[in-house]
């Protein structure tokens, strides 16, 4: 009988995450299941509200993930009304998706991502002067001192002596399966101790044209921060200056900190190249239109379906067809009033509980039958990846610069093209993705200048606010390409209120149990044929789970009465 390991829960992750492997006797993975054992509610609680304040709830699905579901909402409902934004607005709206992007993707990797890689205990037995002389090899960042390496070595030591390990406990230090020397340990982990500082710095996007952060104020129609350069309240010329004196910041922490880390850990890692892929097939929805949200022509990262790995035949995809953009519940704790195997398009979507019973029902999970507090979403009853990968894959054939650090990176560490279809190529693309998004907030920045500078200063656009110039009844798709991947929010709107909505979040895509056909998810697909040195210990899991950034606070939206 084929031995099961269990990883519940999937620490380093938003939310609770349940993975169960099948392994075969040399300890490979055979097959394996998600679950999401968490219980929220959003999409019910929406229903009867009016949709201007929709994005104000929508928006705490998640803490980390934070402006993305309060973009998709509010893109929705101005879909569904026929509301176009100011040129000034956009602008600012796309500033505040890149920071999150930006900031969310350093986060990830630093603090939630690294320690697969990077052995705590090793950076103790390294040379500071020789981290030094590492550090000076691969960039210029500036705090590159045998001095400032080894008082790094020297509070973690004092971790360690305490006799907790505190942030660090728990880990699998000493795991055979680590390979960084322990100066990269170091350099990586000094890097773990500034990433944390950098944030601070990351968010004042947020904060100038949102109001704070996380959950930045939005609105319907525009953004909530008028421009007035004479005023002490509105957005000015000293906000400006902070915005882009912030920015600069970001990109030299990324150009300089986060891409020559990645690289470097990827060359201890390169037969990661060869497992984590799964399913081949890939999507996104989009994101940082350059006008009107509904113009998909000039959107930076374009809206793509790839399948069967087999760029040069993507397509377009069609939120709106109702008859290939579907959601299913047969493995799943849920029920739709056609049946378990029926599949609903999100605009007639339903969160209708299913399993009774005080807890979710497993010694391990029954996965001949439901599994998991998350639907099971497809395209064409195709189950697809979504995320930084989905979009470098969408933006190498007409990007110039994400094609140059795409094949930088593989030639630096010796891979072909092919490579980018892994844990790593995932990894990789996250590092890429973060510099070609942060580059891009400068040019956002300059356009924002442009703009005002042509008198285009309105951020809010008026038109349709009274609900009596709206119609009975209305319908939207509202999208967002979050950092996790493709984000979609569907509305219906009926007499002035909400009468659905549904969200297809990222990690529902990503972490989905089986559909109706016996179909796994992303997260199920590319754990099999991963092997692990220790059961015991399944780092390998780890590291495969996370190079996606599951966010299941996201992923699974119920509510119900006791």
């Amino acid at each position: 009988m084929a031995e099961r390991i269990v990883v519940d829960p999937v620490t380093r992750i938003e939310g609770h995450l349940r993975i169960e492997a099948e392994l075969d006797g040399d300890g490979v993975i055979r097959e394996a299941y998600s679950s999401g054992t968490m219980v929220r509610g959003i999409e019910t609680i929406l229903r009867g509200r009016d949709p201007r304040e929709a994005w104000a709830f929508a928006q705490r699905a998640c803490g980390v993930c934070t402006a993305v579901h309060a973009i998709a909402s509010v893109r929705a409902v101005e879909d569904a009304l026929g509301i176009e934004i100011p040129r000034a607005a956009n602008i600012i709206r796309n500033l505040i998706v890149a920071q999150q992007y930006v900031h969310d993707h350093v986060m990830h990797f630093y603090h939630l991502h690294a320690l697969d890689w990077v052995d705590v205990i090793s950076a103790l037995d390294a040379d500071p002067a020789a981290t030094a002389a590492l550090q000076q090899s691969i960039s210029d960042w500036p705090q590159n001192g045998a001095d400032h390496f080894a008082e790094m070595q020297r509070q973690v030591q004092a971790i360690v002596d305490s006799g907790s390990l505190s942030v660090f406990a728990n880990g699998y230090w000493g795991h055979p399966e680590y390979r960084l020397p322990p100066e990269l340990n170091l350099l990586a982990l000094t890097h773990y101790f500034e990433a944390l500082d950098w944030q601070a710095e990351a968010t004042t996007t947020h904060v100038v044209f949102g109001g704070k952060n996380p959950h930045p104020n939005f609105v319907v129609g525009g953004v909530p921060s008028p421009i007035d350069m004479s005023s002490q309240t509105a957005i000015n010329a000293d906000r400006l200056a902070a915005v882009s004196a912030s920015i600069d910041r970001m990109r030299d922490f990324v150009a300089q900190v986060y891409l020559p880390d990645a690289l470097a850990i990827s060359s201890y890692y390169t037969d990661y190249a060869s497992v984590g892929e799964g399913l081949g097939n890939f999507l996104t929805w989009g994101e940082f239109p350059a006008g009107a949200a509904g113009d998909l022509s000039g959107l930076l990262v374009p809206r793509t379906l790839i399948l069967g790995r087999d760029p040069a035949a993507a397509i377009v995809p069609d939120p709106r067809d109702t008859e290939r953009m579907q959601e299913h519940v047969a493995r799943s704790w849920y029920t739709h009033a056609g049946g378990r195997d029926e599949g609903r398009h999100p605009w007639r979507g339903e969160t209708t509980l299913a399993y009774t019973g005080p807890e979710p029902p497993y010694d391990h999970l029954d996965v001949e039958r439901q599994y998991s507090w998350l639907k099971a979403p497809r395209w064409d009853n195709t189950p697809v990846e979504v995320g930084p990968l989905a979009r470098v894959l969408a933006m190498y054939g007409t990007n110039e610069q994400v094609a140059g650090l795409v094949n930088e990176f593989l030639a630096t560490v010796g891979l072909p093209f092919e490579a980018m279809y892994s844990t790593l190529g995932r990894t990789a693309a996250r590092a890429i993705e973060t510099q070609v998004v942060a580059d891009a907030m400068a040019g956002m920045m300059t356009d924002l200048e442009t703009a005002i500078a042509d008198g285009d200063r309105e951020t809010h656009n008026d038109a349709m606010w009274d609900p009596a110039t709206w119609p009975r009844s209305a319908r939207g798709f509202g999208y967002t390409d979050a950092p996790r991947g493709a984000l979609g929010h569907w509305v219906v709107i009926e007499d002035d209120r909400i009468a659905s909505y549904q969200m297809v979040v990222p990690t529902t895509w990503n972490a989905s149990p089986r559909d109706q056909l016996g179909q796994p998810g992303a997260y199920e697909a590319a754990l099999v044929g991963v092997k692990l040195a220790r059961t015991d210990w399944p780092l390998e899991i780890l590291r495969t789970v996370h190079s996606f950034d599951p966010c299941m606070a996201c992923a699974i939206h119920l509510a119900r009465a006791r």
